[in-house]
């Protein structure tokens, strides 16, 4: 059976006289680094499931460095009208399917993974 009634919202568990109020200075610092932080996370490239199972499946570590630089390179790739790029990363040994659009990485293949493969459906290649 389902349950349809309406419960009310439950009270905070932090008493009104140990409440802090901020001034509106304060706020506007506060929702400017929020801003500038959720830009940032929107302009950075996300991995799809597939890709991130990928990269567990064959031990690949992505760290910050190599972030920025894929960052970078799709970046690189969105001004010249890329739609599907393949992303390869020399120091790394990575291959990367990106779609630059979506700033999404749809796949990833180690050094061992490239040889003889075959990439379909991308229209650019960036080397960095």
């Amino acid at each position: 059976m389902i349950d349809n009634r309406i419960y009310p919202s439950q009270r905070s568990t932090v008493p009104v006289n140990n409440l802090t109020y901020h001034s509106t200075s304060h706020t506007k610092d506060i929702q400017t680094t929020f801003n500038q932080v959720l830009a940032k996370k929107i302009n950075d490239v996300q991995f799809s499931q597939h890709a991130l199972e990928r990269l567990e499946a064959r031990n690949i570590n992505f760290g910050q460095a190599e972030l920025a630089k894929l960052n970078d390179a799709v970046g690189k790739a969105a001004l010249k009208g890329a739609k599907e790029s393949l992303v390869i990363m020399n120091n790394s040994n990575l291959a990367l399917v990106v779609s630059v659009k979506n700033k999404t990485v749809i796949t990833a293949m180690d050094g061992k993974s490239l040889k003889d493969n075959v990439f379909t459906n991308i229209d650019s290649a960036v080397i960095i």
